[in-house]
């Protein structure tokens, strides 16, 4: 497994009054855009390979990074028209090979997973999709998500997550079957539609709690502390 789909093509409303001019995952940090800190990490821990699933100001994001980082590969699924973040993976799901697994990555949030200890719990545990997951601090923010002993994935909720509950924190491990049997094209959601659809399939879904460095630059508060968490 050496390629990563980024979710990179949200409109970042949220944060339009700190960056009004630059897609999300652009947004600057200590004078980098926050996407660079993300594509370092998952380089260090082996990825080979990227495909930037972008839609609003796509130019901003190719125009910077172009067809190679740190002499790694860099494709592009761009969105013709707003298609989430359900979307935006199936569209980028059609540059990867079908038969090997891959990782998806939320391009506005950075997390700190082992690769090598994702990979293998969802190998040992024959899993379609591996959550990296993480305890959460604020109600309601993140999808929260219910796991048995051995791991596996009993419930997921978007939206309701609360202090200490283990939350969904955006690295996912796919396997080789991929985000299932939805259209390019569709505007979709990944979390409130391609994962209950997977659930009700009877996919098999894990997860791993990690408690590396998390920050989310959603929102403007966490955007404003990313610099004193990845700046080094």
């Amino acid at each position: 497994m050496t390629a990563a789909i980024v979710l990179a093509g949200g409109l970042g409303t949220r944060l339009r009054g700190e960056v009004p001019d630059l897609p999300k995952p652009m947004a600057p940090v200590a004078g980098r855009p926050f996407l660079e800190y993300l594509l370092d990490y998952w380089i260090a821990q082996g990825i080979s390979r990227f495909v930037l699933s972008v839609g609003y100001r796509h130019e901003a994001i190719s125009g910077h990074f172009g067809n190679s980082y740190s002499g790694v590969p860099i494709d592009y699924a761009i969105e013709k028209l707003p298609l989430g973040t359900g979307g935006g993976l199936v569209l980028a799901a059609q540059k990867l090979d079908s038969a090997a697994p891959f990782v998806v990555l939320n391009g506005d949030s950075y997390f700190a997973v082992d690769l090598e200890a994702l990979a293998a719990f969802a190998q040992a545990n024959r899993a379609d999709w591996c959550f990296s997951l993480f305890r959460a601090n604020e109600v309601g923010r993140y999808m929260s998500m219910g796991v048995d002993a051995d791991g596996r994935i009993t419930s997921l909720t978007s939206g309701t997550g609360a202090p200490r509950w283990l939350a969904n924190g955006g690295v996912y491990w796919m396997g080789a079957r991929g985000p299932g049997q939805f259209t390019a094209g569709s505007k979709l959601s990944i979390e409130d539609d391609i994962f209950p659809a997977a659930m009700a399939a009877g996919r098999r879904l894990y997860g791993l709690e990690f408690t590396g460095t998390f920050i989310d630059i959603g929102v403007p508060a966490d955007y404003r502390r990313a610099a004193s968490l990845l700046a080094v």
